[in-house]
């Protein structure tokens, strides 16, 4: 009994002392403003409207971050090597897991995007298939040194397209532009060629404008939500107006703690629309703050990017705090109204478990591929 006790107090010292101390502290406060807010935003509207216990939302998400600190201190320290050689099977069982979604998935709102499990339920599998995506594609277009380079570059397009199909189909518009960007970004750091990107990337939208226009019962959602962007008079722009008013009202200092309204007034404020909820009780400051955290999360990854030799450890930590840092501005873009509504959440603070779990991987990884014993002995070094 001695021997385990001193063997886990072992490995616990060891990760702390070779994990990233400042990425994880990073980390671990957005959990925990997460939590401070879902507790802020959800208490009144679950005892009113939903016939529940006050803090029940509050509960679940306190569960949800608990859970999440255990993956990152599974996933940052497991073995590298191990943790690449299993990924195209964690990668194929996500991927199995979104294309249940339409016989298998649950339908809201007109969305079919989440499964039930016992476990848990509501599970929204794109947040799985996320950053195993881009961990995937970097090792598809680096380490795979026998194919031709355009060769890599179009496996990794297909996987996106495979992925799209199925977003679109759900839909879920906020996901397929998240992933299509990061995807972008990732194959520009790689030095693709730019007119091929350019070219690419008209191929793309022209597939999706068609699909617009040949299948509009399908996909006519789309132009909708981008004429009601243009023209709020167009259609139901409800959520977003009330986002932005609250915005408004909150000013640079905010209405005071469980002052905001937004939060009786949209049923999604909690997930989709939290960074209004936070404007209108706290103030602009600590949208400022948050966006802050985000970016020096992405500088302190840099700093260890430009530290690797590895291209396969720089292209992947590049794509995973892209996904993050892109995810972030679409979900404040969105409450702003400087883009049109895409059902997004903002990673470690919107209340979900799907949402927790998917950054939890995230951050996992990051700090797995951050972690200074790992950059040793590594087979793709």
């Amino acid at each position: 009994m001695f021997n385990f006790s001193r063997e886990n107090t072992s490995l616990l010292a060891r990760w702390w002392r070779n994990v990233d101390k400042e990425i994880l502290f990073l980390f671990v406060l957005l959990f925990l403003l997460g939590l401070f807010f879902s507790f802020s935003s959800t208490s009144s509207v679950i005892a009113e409207k939903m016939n529940k216990q006050t803090y029940y939302f509050f509960s679940k998400h306190l569960t949800f971050v608990l859970i999440s600190f255990i993956l990152i201190f599974f996933i940052s320290n497991l073995n590298k090597n191990n943790l690449i050689k299993y990924l195209p099977l964690l990668f194929i069982f996500s991927l199995l897991l979104l294309s249940l979604v339409p016989l298998l998935g649950v339908e809201v709102k007109g969305s079919k995007r989440w499964m039930d499990f016992p476990f848990l339920p509501r599970f929204q599998p794109v947040e799985l298939v996320k950053p195993l995506f881009v961990v995937f594609i970097a090792k598809v277009i680096v380490l795979d040194n026998k194919a031709n380079i355009y060769n890599r570059y179009l496996y990794s397009f297909l996987i996106l397209l495979f992925i799209i199909i199925f977003l679109i189909n759900q839909p879920d518009l906020g996901q397929t532009l998240l992933l299509t960007l990061t995807w972008v970004s990732m194959i520009f750091i790689s030095g693709f060629n730019m007119l091929a990107l350019l070219i690419l990337g008209l191929i793309f939208l022209t597939i999706i404008f068609s699909l617009i226009f040949f299948i509009p019962d399908k996909f006519g959602y789309i132009f909708s939500r981008i004429k009601t962007f243009i023209d709020p008079k167009a259609g139901d722009n409800f959520q977003s107006e009330k986002a932005l008013d609250a915005i408004k009202q909150g000013g640079l200092t905010g209405q005071g703690m469980g002052e905001g309204i937004l939060k009786d007034k949209v049923p999604e404020s909690h997930t989709d629309y939290i960074i209004a909820v936070i404007s209108e009780e706290f103030g602009a400051i600590f949208i400022f703050f948050i966006i802050i955290i985000f970016l020096l999360i992405g500088y302190k990854v840099l700093n260890q990017i430009f530290l690797k030799k590895n291209e396969f450890l720089k292209l992947a930590l590049s794509g995973l705090v892209l996904l993050l840092i892109i995810q972030t501005f679409i979900h404040i873009g969105v409450n702003i109204r400087l883009l049109p509504t895409t059902g997004m959440t903002l990673p470690f603070l919107s209340y979900g478990g799907s949402s927790l779990i998917g950054s939890s991987i995230i951050a996992g990884v990051i700090l797995n591929f951050t972690r200074k014993d790992f950059t040793r002995n590594f087979i793709y070094e």
